[in-house]
């Protein structure tokens, strides 16, 4: 199980990489291979500025659907257009060309509430 120690985690198995004020996110390699093959994400929050905890999105697997939720408040400046023709990427490479949004943080102090690598290798058992 893949668990990168220069990342963040939730405790919805989400990962985030800080850089500045700029958050990119992601769902883990545990979140991806519980979910199963991944063949649709939907992020219609794109320029929209939302609180930590609300739902973002969606990520369809072939036999579920599960909801995005934001790890950090901030504005959505970006999602990966590539999943939209591949999403299977989220599969493949959930810590590179899987990531699915970048958000600009407006709470800075929030991040301290994220989970680090050892402790989300805790959650998961790994």
């Amino acid at each position: 199980m893949n668990v990168p120690s220069n990342l963040k985690y939730t405790k919805d198995h989400e990962w985030i990489l800080i850089d500045d004020d700029i958050a990119t996110v992601g769902i883990t390699d545990f979140a991806q291979g519980e979910l199963g093959d991944i063949v649709y994400v939907e992020v219609e929050t794109l320029d929209e500025t939302l609180d930590k905890d609300e739902i973002f999105g969606t990520v369809e697997a072939v036999k579920t659907v599960s909801d995005l939720i934001l790890p950090l408040t901030g504005e959505i400046i970006e999602f990966n257009d590539s999943l939209e023709t591949e999403p299977e990427k989220v599969n493949s490479d959930a810590f590179g060309e899987g990531w699915m949004i970048k958000i600009k943080m407006t709470n800075l102090e929030e991040v301290n509430d994220l989970l680090d690598a050892e402790t989300y290798k805790k959650i998961i058992g790994a």
